[in-house]
């Protein structure tokens, strides 16, 4: 592990958030499920110090609903625990919310997969030590280890591996934010089997 602050649960781009009820959708409860099902296995959570790691969203209309952020030690969020993110800049590095609670601080790298492949419908970014480096060790697709999570450059860099990628499902690594991985699919199903099989669940 290395010895540097660790970079993670930070906001990174402006948030302009609108507080509102909690976001509605058909899947919200199946995607809550999963949640909770990768917070059992450690891969959703809150480290030692307090900071929260994970988080996890499903398409909604020109953009997505996505877990708040600070969310890691609760272990069932229910639809409080979400917000919508209605639509978000690279450029501004600004992220436009409405709901309950602020979101994710990787809201803009989940938002900028959408955008990349219209067949994806959930985004589940989890940490796990061990996974990340048998990942990168056995040459996972991986965003380059100078970008740091949370900021414009990760969510291009993201996107860019994603639209590059003809299928609808896959895993990622984000080299330069340890222990970060992201899961994505065309349903909540397919993009958690795609954790499942890395860790051979």
């Amino acid at each position: 592990m290395s010895n540097l602050p660790r970079d993670d649960g930070v906001i990174k781009y402006q948030a302009i958030h609108k507080d509102s009820i909690s976001p509605v959708h058909i899947h919200l409860n199946r995607l809550d499920e999963v949640r909770t099902k990768l917070y059992d296995i450690g891969l959703v959570g809150v480290y030692p110090d307090g900071i929260g790691f994970g988080n996890v969203s499903i398409r909604n209309e020109a953009g997505c609903i996505i877990s708040g952020t600070s969310t890691g030690s609760i272990r069932v969020l229910g639809a409080g625990g979400y917000c919508y993110v209605r639509s978000f800049d690279l450029k501004q590095n600004t992220v436009k919310t409405e709901g309950p609670i602020l979101a994710s601080s990787e809201s803009m790298t989940h938002c900028a997969i959408y955008q990349a492949n219209s067949s994806v419908q959930c985004v589940l970014h989890v940490h796990n030590r061990e996974l990340w480096q048998k990942l990168l060790d056995h040459g996972c697709e991986s965003t380059p280890a100078q970008i740091p999570y949370g900021t414009p450059q990760m969510a291009v860099s993201m996107a860019t591996l994603v639209a590059a990628n003809l299928e609808p499902s896959n895993l990622l690594v984000m080299a330069g934010h340890e222990e970060g991985i992201v899961a994505y699919g065309q349903t909540i199903n397919s993009a958690f089997d795609q954790i499942k099989a890395a860790l051979n669940i």
